[in-house]
């Protein structure tokens, strides 16, 4: 058993119990508490600007309502997946403190503490560990439309808020129906406003270190306390807060905890939303998901902008949209990992296929938007299992069609492959060398007649056919082809767990691969370098 197995198992141990025991020599303290995580969203960059990069909090809001700001790099680590615990009682050992006086403690393990059943793992025990907290039934949210008092703008009215949770094609509630398969719906949702808040928009927001910053639970408090008198809260499961002015620059999404409904601390899902975010359904959409624990996905360029995978709106939720005269941008659907997440995709809807498993079989591979599918719409790939199971890769597909009211702007019809790694982060697999700034390139899609091999080459992957309700995809050992230049089936020096990067790459007709290390593209006579060879179905 390793070090921090050990340390977690006694965690779980004292949290059941109630005992103030150490789980190692190392430990210093055990908290307890609720798990908070709140994301910070940019407004989109304008033309020629650069992206600015997101923010992230994670605090543990102790038993008195008092908050640990947690480091979140020390956070993720210690938890595994800490994205799972969002909004959720957990137990927390810290180490001892850094050397210098303000140093915090370190953060040595994060585990559950609660009762909250998860969904089984899609890999086995040996593999890696894709925890699920089930998000079912009525989600109730409701909207808080806030005014500044110093400023006098009421940007939408209140039908506008009351809409945005309707149920016909393009609203909240038929949105989150259709990506989470009826698992859950927004009955009941409402909105409430305008309220005005006791001070101006500068005792909310703050300078620090030169920038704004908004102090999200004075925003949360004071706009929950002129709500309170209207609305029972008592009986929500998340609110979406609507700010009549600018706040950092940021949207927000996450949990957060206000003295409600006659409680000290009333804790929930919650998002603050300025007027670009709400004049749009899909970064409201975005923080919404993030309310339910999701976090962002990403693609494979290896920068530090995350808002750059258009297949799934917990990242890119700009790009590839059907707009809306009354609602802007619609939010896309989001990966079928994050639909994993939430136990949306029943166990029927995937299969694993484990390291080590040599038979070539044929798989029909729905679109992931179907509902009442009969076929797969989840397959996973393992590849070798690390000492820590968080630590280990898996690849995800799905297959993703052009159309409706949400998908209808996609960049095509294609089988999309995301790479599960740290901490559940979902990188979409693009395999143009280098990768696409933005993951809605070709290479990004991978067609019927195309191959791939996960980088250990222990899984080649062939679109076989399309079918009316997604492809049929062919998956076995790599078979090492005759060519001129044999396939690097794993390039030296590059680990199946590391970073994402550039060495998933497609198989050429001839079966040479495409090297990750050149920036060399497959040709054949009368193609361009730009345009990409397949290897058709045999």
């Amino acid at each position: 058993m390793s070090t921090t197995t050990g340390r977690a198992l006694a965690i779980v141990a004292c949290a059941a119990w109630g005992i103030a025991a150490l789980p190692s020599a190392r430990a210093q303290s055990i908290e307890q508490g609720l798990l908070q995580l709140e994301w910070g969203d940019p407004a989109p960059a304008a033309p020629g600007k650069v992206q600015r990069e997101s923010r992230f909090n994670a605090h543990l809001v102790r038993d008195d309502g008092s908050r640990i700001a947690l480091d979140p790099a020390q956070a993720r680590r210690a938890a595994g997946d800490l994205y799972v615990l969002a909004n959720r009682r957990v137990a927390i050992a810290f180490g001892a403190p850094g050397k210098t006086p303000a140093s915090a403690p370190a953060i040595e393990a994060i585990v559950p503490a609660d009762r909250v059943s998860q969904s089984a793992p899609v890999t086995a025990a040996n593999a890696r560990v894709a925890a699920a907290a089930p998000v079912n039934g009525v989600t109730r949210w409701v909207t808080l439309m806030c005014k500044f008092s110093d400023i006098a703008a009421e940007q939408k009215a209140l039908p506008f808020f009351q809409s945005q949770y309707g149920e016909a094609a393009g609203q909240l509630g038929h949105y989150w129906r259709e990506v989470s398969y009826n698992k859950i719906n927004l009955a009941g949702s409402s909105a409430y406003g305008w309220f005005a808040l006791p001070q101006p928009r500068s005792y909310y927001v703050t300078q620090e270190n030169g920038k704004d910053k908004a102090d999200l639970k004075k925003l949360f408090a004071d706009c929950g306390a002129a709500a309170d008198a209207s609305v029972d809260f008592g009986s929500v499961q998340g609110v979406n807060m609507m700010f009549n002015g600018e706040l950092d620059g940021f949207a927000w999404g996450g949990g957060s905890c206000a003295p409600l409904e006659g409680r000290a601390n009333l804790c929930t899902r919650v998002t603050w939303n300025p007027p670009w975010s709400f004049s749009n359904l899909a970064p409201l959409a975005h923080e919404m998901g993030h309310g339910y624990g999701l976090p962002h996905s990403d693609n494979s360029d290896g920068d530090d902008d995350t808002y750059d995978n258009p297949w799934d709106v917990m990242s890119d939720g700009w790009s590839n949209v059907v707009r809306d005269a009354t609602y802007g941008a619609r939010p896309k659907h989001i990966n079928i990992f994050q639909r994993h997440r939430l136990s949306w995709v029943d166990a029927a809807r995937q299969q694993v296929l484990l390291l080590g498993d040599v038979t070539t079989r044929q798989i029909a591979l729905d679109y992931a938007h179907l509902p009442g599918s009969t076929n797969v719409q989840m397959l996973v790939l393992s590849l070798s299992p690390q000492a820590d199971p968080y630590a280990t890769v898996v690849y995800t597909l799905e297959a993703r069609k052009r159309e409706g009211a949400y998908e209808g702007a996609l960049a095509g019809d294609a089988v999309v492959i995301h790479k599960i790694q740290a901490s559940g982060t979902a990188y979409s697999v693009d395999a143009d060398v280098p990768p696409a700034n933005t993951s809605n390139n070709e290479g990004s899609m991978f067609k019927l007649g195309e191959r791939w091999l996960t980088p250990e080459g222990t899984h080649a992957v062939t679109i076989t056919a399309q079918t009316a309700t997604g492809f049929l995809v062919t998956v076995g050992p790599a078979r090492v082809m005759s060519s001129p230049n044999p396939p690097r089936l794993k390039p030296s020096g590059v680990s199946a767990s590391s970073a994402p990067s550039s060495t998933d790459a497609r198989v050429t007709t001839g079966g040479a691969r495409v090297p990750p290390a050149t920036t060399e593209r497959c040709t054949e006579p009368g193609r361009t370098t730009a345009q990409k060879c397949a290897t058709r179905a045999r």
